[in-house]
């Protein structure tokens, strides 16, 4: 049988690739010429037999260079956690960088200040990448984070997930608003008003419609693909949202926004990261589970 091995240095070079987004990029973090990157990536290459980077810009791995890039990940996290068994966290030693996907709620309320916990007891980045909870786990699978943030409870193949609570969203909008536009008052009065969403595959707002009798594709709709941002257009007035209580409570308290009404939208959301066991990980987790607890409702039983 061919016995056949990774190079660890030529490895860590594609994973500079892919994160760097240019060859270029790439060398400059590596601190050699580009043509040497070039050369590290095709002798890689050839001695895998396969073709491990999309040449675009920027740069992607393909299926085989994403595997290669996911083992080079989980060999930093190791590496890291095994200098910190011998004491040598505290040397001055490079951050190990930790890729993670967070959706664009959880990222603007409560998931930064948990990171920072452990970002002040470990050396380590965060490389984040915000996408929707119902698509944070295709991350994982593809090997891009190695935690996530999602809406799925099932694990990925070759992950580990813990419950982290219930983000309950309600209708809301300005009074001016809801008075002109005679809501929460009928399917008409709402097949009618601007929705503020937060780009196309943002379905909460299509969800509520539906549970309403209101046929979804009927609104116009506002784009507003960052969450303050999103907040901010539904508080000015220029369509309603569906906001989380962090983004709500103040202005409904103060008359600034009114309820529309009607059923909550309730979003679980799980943490899931690879299986390695690595205490630099598992620290993260517990981190955002303690934060989590304060700041969402507990998980909602499937009886509830």
């Amino acid at each position: 049988m061919l016995h056949m091995e990774i190079p660890l240095d030529l490895a860590r070079t594609l994973a500079a690739v892919i994160d760097e987004g240019t060859f270029d990029a790439a060398a400059r973090r590596l601190n050699v010429t580009p043509s040497a990157v070039s050369q590290r990536i095709k002798a890689l290459e050839q001695q895998l037999g396969r073709v491990l980077v999309v040449r675009s810009k920027p740069a992607r791995a393909t299926d085989a260079g994403a595997a290669v890039v996911r083992l080079t990940r989980q060999l930093a996290l190791l590496e890291h956690d095994t200098l910190a068994e011998f004491g040598l966290e505290a040397e001055p030693v490079r951050p190990v960088a930790l890729p993670l996907a967070v959706n664009a709620d959880s990222l603007a309320t409560w998931f930064l200040p948990a990171l920072a916990r452990v970002a002040r007891r470990h050396p380590v980045v965060f490389d984040l990448h915000r996408d929707d909870q119902d698509f944070t786990a295709g991350l994982l699978e593809s090997g891009t984070v190695m935690g996530a943030v999602t809406s799925q409870a099932t694990p990925v193949a070759g992950c580990l997930v813990r419950p982290l609570g219930t983000m309950r969203y309600e209708a809301v909008a300005t009074p001016e608003f809801a008075a002109r536009w005679g809501l929460p008052d009928g399917a008409d009065a709402f097949a009618a008003a601007p929705i503020v969403e937060f780009d196309r595959r943002d379905d909460l707002q299509r969800q509520y419609l539906s549970e309403r009798g209101v046929d979804p594709s009927q609104p116009s709709r506002h784009f507003v693909p960052a969450s303050s941002d999103f907040a901010s257009a539904v508080k000015l007035g220029l369509g309603w949202g569906l906001l989380p209580g962090f983004q709500s409570t103040e202005e409904l308290a103060a008359g600034d926004l009114v309820r529309l009404g009607g059923p909550p939208v309730d979003v679980p959301l799980y943490w899931q990261q690879w299986n390695l066991r690595s205490p630099l990980l598992d620290a993260v987790a517990d981190a955002l589970a303690v934060e989590a607890a304060s700041a969402l409702a507990p998980e909602r039983s499937h009886g509830a």
